[in-house]
């Protein structure tokens, strides 16, 4: 449903004005959101603070167990393998997508993890609610990180 990718744009919008890439995060229950994130690596220095693993976490906690079935995560942007494989082992019913990442999604571009009939679980995958929203936010943030560093390394000069 829109109404959860729109909260999950909002985690990504305070990941960007964070500094962080802006990707956000909702797990919804029943109709509830039970938890959302936004990614925090810079901040935490912690390689894991996708928003995927943090919403994960929150919702394990909030539930008192890591398994969340009947659950559906609405994510801005495609999760990487080390998030793919947590929502597969988190046993998250549905996924949906904002955007997909060609380079290093691994939720149907590079990889489709939750997919793999080999593992234990198959998550059901939805993708391109709210694409052009999703794909706008990674775009603007990657634009201004480039004109960022591009400034600094004039001032060098």
């Amino acid at each position: 449903m829109k109404k959860y990718m729109v909260e999950a744009l909002k985690e990504a919008e305070i990941a960007a004005s964070e500094g962080e890439v802006p990707v956000g995060a909702v797990i919804v229950r029943d109709g509830e959101i039970i938890a959302r994130a936004h990614n925090m690596t810079e901040q935490t220095k912690d390689p894991t603070a996708h928003a995927e693993m943090l919403a994960i976490r929150q919702a394990s906690q909030r539930l008192g167990g890591w398994r969340l079935p009947g659950c559906h995560m609405y994510v801005t942007a495609e999760p990487c393998s080390m998030c793919a494989g947590a929502i597969v082992w988190a046993r998250i019913e549905k996924l949906v997508i904002g955007t997909m990442d060609p380079k290093a999604g691994a939720c149907g571009s590079v990889f489709n993890i939750p997919q793999d009939r080999r593992l234990n679980h198959f998550v059901e995958i939805e993708t391109g609610l709210m694409r052009e929203e999703c794909s706008q936010i990674l775009k603007d943030f990657f634009s201004r990180l480039r004109e960022n560093n591009n400034r600094k390394s004039e001032e060098v000069k």
